[in-house]
C-alpha cells in the first residue's frame, strides 16, 4: 500500500509542474496562496480596463447617445498618466515613510483614485448625456474627472503592485510568477466582461449606477485583501534623510550602455503592432467574412484562449533558464504568421483561417508580453524594480493606446478612399482598409525582431556575476 501510495504522489507531483505550469510558483518565502492573493490587484486592474475600453463605451454611445469623438477622448484621457510609470516606479522604490512600506502606500492611493473615479461616473455619464437640468461644462469635466482618475488609479496599482510582487517573489520564480500575474489580469477581464454584459443587458440609468459603484466597492475590497499583510515593514529601507538618487541619475544609469533602449524600442514595436487590430478584428470579421454578432464575439475567447496558452506556456520554458529575448522573438514570429492568416482570410473567403489568426495573435502577444516583462525585469540594478517595471508599462501602455487611436484612423480613412473609388478599379473592397493596417502591423512585428535580435543570448557569459543583483540574471538580461 506504501508503495502505491508513493507511486501515486510521485505521479501527482511530475502531472503538476508539467501540465500545470504554475503548480509549482509556490514556494517557502511566497506560498501560491499568498501569491495568489497579492494577484487579486490584477483582477481590479482587469476589471477596470472592460469597463473604460469596452462596456461603456457601448452603453454611452447607443443607450446614452453621447457623440463617439466625445467618448474617444473620455477613453484616451488615462494615457496621459501612462508615460509617468517610470517615475511611479522610482518613487516607489525610493518612497520615504515612517512606516517602513514602499509600495503599499503606492497601491493604496492607486486604489483610492479608482475608487472615486468610479463612484463619480455614472452620474458624470448621465449628466453629459444631457439627462440632467443642468446644462454647461460640467458633464464634460465630471467625466473627464472620473476617466482620468479611474486610469491614473489602475496605472499606479499595477506598477506598485508588479514591483512589490517582484520583490516577494524568490528569483527562481520570478517569470512564472509574473506570468501568473498576467494571466489573473486575463481572467479578471474575462469574468468581469461577461458579469457586466449580464447586468447590463436590459439596460437601464439605475443598473448603471449599480454596476459603477459596485465597481468601485469591489475594487476596494480586492486591493484591500490583495495588500493584507504582504510587505514586511523596514523603516531602514524607508527612513527620511537617507540618501537617493534622483530621477534623471538612476534613469540615465538604467538606460547606460544601450541595451535597455533596444528593449523599450522593440516594446513599443512590438507592442503597437499586436495592438493595432484591438478595436478591428470583429468589424472586419462582420464587415469583411459576413459572420454573425455571435461568431464575432467568438473572437474575443479565441484571443484569450491563446493567450492563455502562451501564458502557461512562457511560464514554463521561463523557469527552466530560457532565453526571454527568444521567447519575445518567437511571440513577434507567430505574429508575423497570424496577421498574414487573418490577411488571406478575406480572398480566401475563410472564417476558419480568420480564426486561426486571431488565436495566433493571442498566443503571439502573449509570448512577446511576458517576454519582454521578463527581460526589462533582468535590466534592473539594486532594489530598483519600480523604475524598471515602470519603464516597460509606460512604453507598453502608451504604444498599445496610439496604436489603436493610429489602427482606427488608417482603417477609416484608407477604407474611404477604396469606398470612393480613389485607390482604383481593383481596390473597392471593404477588406482594403483592414488589411492595410494588417500589412503594417507585419511591417512593425519585422522591425520588432530587427530590435530584439541582437540582444538575444547577449548577456549568457554574465549571468553569474549578475544574479545577486536582481535575481533575474539567470534568464538573460
Amino acid at each position: 500500500m506504501r508503495s502505491i501510495g508513493a507511486i501515486v504522489t510521485h505521479g501527482w507531483l511530475r502531472l503538476g509542474p508539467r501540465f500545470l505550469p504554475f503548480a509549482d510558483v509556490g514556494t517557502r518565502e511566497l506560498p501560491l496562496g499568498r501569491l495568489l492573493r497579492l494577484a487579486l490587484f490584477q483582477v481590479s486592474v482587469g476589471m477596470a480596463v472592460v469597463l473604460l475600453n469596452g462596456t461603456l463605451n457601448r452603453v454611452a454611445v447607443v443607450e446614452l447617445g453621447i457623440p463617439v469623438w466625445i467618448i474617444s477622448v473620455m477613453v484616451s484621457l488615462p494615457l496621459l498618466f501612462a508615460p509617468l510609470r517610470a517615475l511611479i516606479g522610482f518613487r516607489s522604490d525610493h518612497h520615504v515613510s515612517a512606516l517602513g512600506w514602499r509600495r503599499v502606500p503606492y497601491i493604496w492611493m492607486g486604489t483610492l483614485l479608482q475608487f472615486g473615479g468610479f463612484a463619480i461616473m455614472p452620474f458624470a455619464l448621465l449628466v453629459l448625456g444631457g439627462d440632467a437640468h443642468w446644462q454647461g461644462p460640467i458633464g464634460p469635466i465630471g467625466a473627464a474627472l472620473a476617466f482620468l482618475l479611474v486610469g491614473a488609479g489602475l496605472h499606479i496599482t499595477q506598477t506598485a503592485g508588479l514591483a512589490l510582487a517582484t520583490d516577494l517573489a524568490p528569483p527562481q520564480v520570478r517569470p512564472r510568477a509574473v506570468a501568473l500575474l498576467y494571466v489573473m489580469l486575463l481572467l479578471g477581464m474575462l469574468v468581469s466582461s461577461l458579469i457586466f454584459g449580464q447586468i447590463l443587458a436590459d439596460f437601464s440609468q439605475k443598473r448603471l449606477i449599480q454596476v459603477l459603484q459596485g465597481a468601485a466597492l469591489v475594487t476596494m475590497i480586492l486591493n484591500v485583501i490583495a495588500l493584507w499583510k504582504q510587505e514586511a515593514r523596514n523603516p531602514a529601507l524607508t527612513r527620511a534623510g537617507r540618501a537617493t538618487p534622483a530621477f534623471r541619475d538612476s534613469w540615465a544609469a538604467y538606460l547606460r550602455g544601450g541595451r535597455v533602449t533596444r528593449l523599450l524600442v522593440a516594446l513599443g514595436l512590438g507592442t503597437a503592432a499586436f495592438s493595432m487590430q484591438d478595436i478591428l478584428l470583429e468589424p472586419y470579421g462582420g464587415q469583411v467574412l459576413h459572420l454573425t454578432v455571435g461568431a464575432t464575439t467568438e473572437l474575443t475567447a479565441l484571443l484569450a484562449g491563446g493567450t492563455l496558452l502562451a501564458f502557461g506556456l512562457a511560464a514554463r520554458h521561463l523557469g527552466r533558464g530560457a532565453d526571454p529575448y527568444r521567447l519575445a522573438g518567437l511571440g513577434a514570429v507567430v505574429g508575423v504568421f497570424a496577421f498574414a492568416a487573418v490577411l488571406l482570410s478575406a480572398p480566401l473567403g475563410s472564417a476558419v483561417v480568420f480564426r486561426i489568426g486571431t488565436f495566433l495573435i493571442g498566443f503571439g502577444g502573449g509570448l512577446f508580453s511576458v517576454g519582454t516583462l521578463t527581460a526589462a525585469m533582468g535590466m534592473t540594478q539594486g532594489d530598483e524594480s519600480g523604475l524598471a517595471l515602470g519603464a516597460w508599462g509606460a512604453v507598453q501602455a502608451t504604444a498599445a493606446g496610439l496604436a489603436i487611436v493610429l489602427g482606427g484612423t488608417l482603417r477609416d480613412v484608407i477604407g474611404g478612399l477604396a469606398a470612393q473609388d480613389a485607390l482604383g478599379a481593383a481596390l473597392t473592397s471593404p477588406a482594403v482598409g483592414y488589411g492595410t493596417v494588417y500589412a503594417l502591423e507585419i511591417v512593425l512585428l519585422f522591425m520588432t525582431l530587427a530590435a530584439i535580435g541582437p540582444l538575444a543570448g547577449s548577456s549568457a557569459a554574465g549571468r553569474k556575476t549578475a544574479s545577486n543583483s536582481f535575481g533575474l540574471a539567470e534568464f538573460p538580461g
